[in-house]
């Protein structure tokens, strides 16, 4: 493991740590938002904020993320907070993976909808739509700049999208459409929304909670 792999990974059990102890104290009932870093960097709560909202929402989204990790923690990722509500993002981590493979990140998807449906029967289920990317404006520099986009491509999350809301449908879950406003007219994530090409700024996300604000 090199010495990024090795941060990441310390950073994310970390992350995991700090869950553990958080959930001993959260408020049960209440919503979830659960997923990658494309979660975790919602700034939801402050967002909650400055629109005038009231709804309590834990965060439980850890950045670098795939499927896989979310299987190995469910316990700090969902089941802790005993939501009644849960959204989810999770799988952009696996569509940029040089392994990528739609049925498998299906698969692992609908492990995770089966386990939460067992554990949590009565918790509403609402699968997000994954973010358009922009790898042409904001290349990020680096090696990772160079791979970021080889099939984390809206062409493949356009695909992946249509395939979580056939699972969503399969398993009576909510599939939600959140992207509306946030492409250009290109199709690609609105430059001035987006760090580096995939992650975004808070305009974005008050795009995306415009978008969620029926089902909260």
């Amino acid at each position: 493991m090199d010495f990024f792999k090795e941060l990441m990974h310390r950073e994310q059990q970390d992350k995991l740590e700090r869950y553990r102890i958080l959930n001993q104290n959260v408020k049960k009932g209440e919503i979830l938002f659960t997923g990658s870093s494309l979660m975790e960097q919602f700034p939801v709560n402050e967002l909650l904020m400055t629109n005038g909202m009231d709804q309590v929402i834990y965060n439980r989204g850890i950045g670098g993320f795939t499927t896989t990790d979310m299987l190995q923690h469910m316990e700090e990722m969902v089941f802790g907070t005993e939501p009644s509500r849960i959204f989810i993002n999770i799988g952009t981590n696996d569509i940029g993976s040089p392994e990528y493979q739609l049925e498998a990140l299906l698969e692992r998807y609908e492990e995770i909808i089966v386990r939460i449906q067992e554990r949590l029967p009565e918790a509403e289920i609402n699968m997000m739509a994954y973010y358009p990317v922009n790898e042409t404006d904001k290349i990020p520099e680096g090696e990772w700049g160079k791979t970021a986009f080889v099939t984390r491509t809206n062409e493949n999350l356009n695909i992946a999208n249509a395939a979580i809301e056939n699972l969503a449908a399969k398993k009576g879950c909510r599939f939600i459409n959140v992207n509306e406003g946030l492409a250009d007219e290109r199709g690609k994530l609105k430059k001035e929304y987006t760090i580096e090409g995939i992650h975004m700024y808070a305009n974005g996300y008050q795009v995306v909670l415009q978008n969620l604000k029926k089902y909260l």
